[in-house]
């Protein structure tokens, strides 16, 4: 929410007063003039111009004081990856949204929905393969609806899963709606890591229809069905929203209900904020603070519980691990392919490489081991 943005920005502002402060991001966009006017924020940078962050901070380094909107408009523009030091790297696909969802400002900061050229997100994941990375992350705002000249998303990760080398693919936050059945053959391929995060938002059909979600409760849990029915074992992560305006306790009961039935391994929680300029801001029925915050906590106590059943039910199932980081005693720690968090005692591994593993038991009910 824009509130918790400020928070942070001030908390940043606190601890680093003598850092360079550069602010980017949605509310870069939506609140531009305040920030430029709020002490200790030295540069506002739009989404639009986000990947010239670098040269930006580059040049107020050499003594100069450059105008962000001086830099070029390109979305899908970074610099490359074998600069930064990580084992997975984030390619953006896609960016903006034509869904116009009543509590999202998006659409009015972001624009509507625009595509990358494929030759372009292939490139840069070929070049990202050849610098090390072993996990490409594909990014946007509304994946799903990915279209380049008639190449749709389901396409467009057939041909990333054709291109050479030893890497997987894993999916970000997707929409339950723009693809089809055929979207899940794409896991029989070894590099597509099994897990989806899903954007569920509510399990009550009233209030799904209130923010104009483009589905149903029950369609999604038919889609989550049919996928777990050809993947038993495929890890699936969701967001709901509590509070939202005119919730009501039988609203609230059924998100509970399609949270503990579906099993999402982890629940992304957030209390409705209101958001200036959206639909859901007019809407009659806002929630009090006190009521959002005791709805938060059940849905993550759901999380908690649906979270150590799903990694109970991954002990003994074998594991591609990325290995992230090392410590000095030896511990490696890393991802399995279904984006389960492993440790392994080993001396011998290396930062960014696959191993197979098999998990023997949970580890303080955080990772598996």
């Amino acid at each position: 929410s824009d509130q918790k943005s400020r928070q942070s920005i001030q908390q940043a502002i606190k601890g680093n007063e003598q850092g360079l402060m550069l602010v980017t991001g949605c509310m870069a966009n939506n609140h531009k003039q305040s920030l430029m006017e709020t002490p200790g924020i030295d540069y506002v940078v739009d989404n639009e111009r986000k990947s010239s962050i670098y040269s930006i901070v580059e040049a107020h380094f050499r003594g100069e004081h450059p105008d962000p909107e001086g830099f070029d408009e390109d979305l899908f523009s970074y610099d490359s990856a074998y600069k930064t030091f990580h084992t997975r790297s984030l390619i953006k696909i896609q960016d903006g949204c034509d869904n116009f969802c009543t509590f999202c400002i998006i659409p009015t900061v972001r624009g509507r929905a625009s595509s990358r050229p494929v030759k372009a997100i292939l490139d840069n994941i070929r070049e990202v393969i050849e610098h090390g990375f072993k996990e490409v992350v594909l990014t946007g705002v509304n994946i799903g609806r990915y279209d380049d000249n008639g190449v749709n998303f389901e396409q467009l990760v057939a041909q990333i899963l054709e291109l050479p080398g030893d890497f997987r693919v894993r999916i970000s936050s997707i929409e339950p709606d723009g693809f089809t059945e055929h979207f899940f053959d794409l896991f029989q391929h070894e590099k597509l890591a099994p897990h989806l995060h899903l954007c569920l938002q509510s399990g009550s059909e009233a209030t799904l229809l209130k923010m104009r979600r483009m589905y149903t409760a029950r369609e999604f849990k038919m889609l989550v069905e049919k996928l777990r029915g050809r993947y038993p074992d495929f890890n699936l992560t969701t967001d709901i929203i509590v509070g939202f305006p005119g919730e009501t306790d039988k609203d609230f009961q059924d998100s509970i209900q399609l949270a503990k039935d579906l099993e999402f391994s982890h629940i992304h929680t957030f209390k409705y904020s209101i958001r200036t300029g959206t639909r859901a801001e007019r809407m009659d029925g806002h929630l009090m603070e006190k009521i959002k915050n005791q709805r938060s906590a059940i849905i993550r106590k759901i999380s908690e519980a649906n979270k150590v059943k799903y990694f109970e039910c991954m002990i003994g199932k074998p594991q591609r691990m990325l290995v992230e980081r090392v410590t000095a005693d030896g511990v490696a720690r890393g991802y399995g392919e279904s984006y389960i968090p492993l440790r392994v005692k080993d001396k011998t591994l290396v930062r960014n490489q696959f191993v197979n593993v098999v998990p023997e038991k949970l580890y303080f009910g955080k990772e598996t081991e």
